[in-house]
């Protein structure tokens, strides 16, 4: 009976109602999102204009999920947060405006240029004192903060070249403990991901970063997958349930 109430439903909806060509349809609802919940932020959109002023790439993540980074970081108590990957500083800024004042954002990146840039930007937004940048490969940067023996990290934030996931992740759980909650953006490739037989690069580095986290006791995760301005994407969540 329930199969066929649904099955009716879907015959019964009206011309009208038939959704509009989808990536049209999801950047208008970004966009009602973003003048519903997130409030005109100066030195956010000032960032944003430097980055693009100084040639960055405009690949960072969309104001929606700037929001839910930093809400995801006041959720969990975050104190301490690393960043692989910092372009203009945008999802620095969203991430490190979580911290107490005391706390501290540890961003790591390859470009010097992009990280004069976001330098430059947590500077206007006032934050500067909380976030150091670490310029160079990721994966020297993950081993030179654990040979320093630094405090562990209570949210990791991946967002740079998806070949290096897998090394990015392994290099996280060194600096985790249990509890902290491990974000790698970009995770679904517009589909591609789910495709055995892709040549990209990209897709099979986040496949195999999601074959180890599927192997690893010590974490649980699950994907959220996300369409809007940024088109269609998704999230890895990974929780550290063992040190």
């Amino acid at each position: 009976m329930e199969a066929k109430r649904r099955s009716s439903l879907r015959v019964a909806m009206p011309e009208g109602d038939r959704p509009a060509p989808e990536p049209r349809r999801w950047a208008d609802v970004d966009r009602y999102y973003e003048s519903a919940l997130t409030a005109s932020d100066p030195a956010l959109e000032a960032g944003l204009r430097a980055s693009e002023a100084a040639g960055l790439p405009p690949i960072q993540v969309s104001p929606l999920q700037g929001k839910f980074l930093h809400l995801l970081a006041r959720a969990v108590g975050a104190r301490r947060i690393l960043e692989v990957g910092t372009l203009g500083g945008y999802s620095t800024t969203w991430l490190a405006r979580a911290l107490p004042p005391d706390g501290r954002l540890v961003s790591l990146e390859l470009e010097p240029k992009h990280a004069e840039v976001a330098r430059s930007n947590l500077r206007r937004a006032g934050l500067s004192d909380r976030v150091e940048i670490r310029v160079g490969p990721a994966s020297q940067g993950l081993a030179a903060l654990a040979a320093e023996r630094v405090p562990p990290f209570d949210l990791v934030f991946l967002d740079a070249d998806k070949v290096g996931y897998p090394e990015y992740l392994d290099g996280s759980l060194r600096l985790s403990r249990a509890g902290t909650v491990i974000v790698a953006d970009n995770v679904v490739r517009g589909g591609d991901v789910a495709n055995g037989a892709t040549v990209d690069p990209s897709s099979l580095g986040v496949r195999r970063m999601t074959e180890r986290i599927a192997a690893e006791r010590r974490l649980s995760a699950t994907v959220l997958q996300t369409v809007g301005s940024k088109g269609y994407d998704g999230m890895t969540v990974a929780l550290v349930v063992e040190p």
